[in-house]
């Protein structure tokens, strides 16, 4: 019975979770600032706790590698990492896009899903799952949001997603439905994921794994130094 640390770092909500075959056992989680670098840790701990085990009782360290925040993505590969390598456990490596679509389960077997991450501006980190999610109709990428985006697909679409909302005054898709549910990806809602891989043995090689940032880091330029 594989007990899976599932780690999400992708946003500003930062969060694990604890699944045994697939089933949540525990899960902690925090949105304030700096959590990333600053309480990871502690809130694996606080999970293993939670179920009371340790962490050379997991099987696997599953992690959300993206899209999403270039810094938060670095902290939770490196922290998955390692505890692989430290504990000799496989990685399993999933995309945030669709652990958000998987939040909504079976809930909504009427209409396409279309997580969105906000990514600045008009843009964000998207992809359009079926209501099973087992097919991907439009793949992950980064977009601009157009008033005309996603017409030529018709169908009924659920966007929702930190970077979701921004489009509602300007969205002409007249099949769109805007939700606030599940705002950010969180690590809850990997078990089933990282539990399918896990017995498909797909894993990520440890070695040469990178966060999926799809576009570079943009950071702001340093000011120039007064002579």
């Amino acid at each position: 019975m594989p007990f899976i640390l599932s780690i999400d770092t992708a946003t500003p909500l930062c969060s694990v979770a604890i699944h045994n075959n697939g089933q949540l056992c525990a899960t902690c989680e925090s949105q304030e600032e700096g959590v990333h670098g600053k309480k990871l840790t502690r809130l694996i701990e606080q999970a293993l706790a939670e179920v009371n085990i340790q962490a050379k009782d997991l099987s696997a360290i599953a992690i959300s590698n993206g899209p999403g925040s270039y810094t938060g993505l670095r902290i939770g590969l490196a922290t998955a990492k390692g505890l692989c390598f430290g504990l000799d456990l496989p990685l399993i490596a999933l995309n945030t896009l669709e652990i958000m679509a998987a939040a909504w389960g079976m809930s909504r077997k009427d209409a396409l899903l279309a997580p969105m991450i906000d990514a600045r501006r008009m843009e964000v980190y998207t992809a359009i799952f079926d209501p099973q999610h087992e097919t991907t109709v439009l793949e992950t990428q980064a977009l601009i949001l157009e008033p005309d985006t996603f017409q030529a697909i018709d169908q009924k679409i659920i966007a929702f997603g930190n970077g979701a909302l921004k489009w509602k005054e300007t969205c002409l898709h007249d099949q769109i439905e805007f939700s606030d549910m599940h705002p950010y990806p969180e690590a809850k809602n990997m078990g089933e994921l990282a539990y399918d891989r896990f017995q498909k043995n797909l894993f990520a090689p440890l070695i040469t794994i990178e966060p999926n940032y799809l576009k570079e880091f943009m950071g702001t330029k340093p000011k120039p130094k007064n002579s």
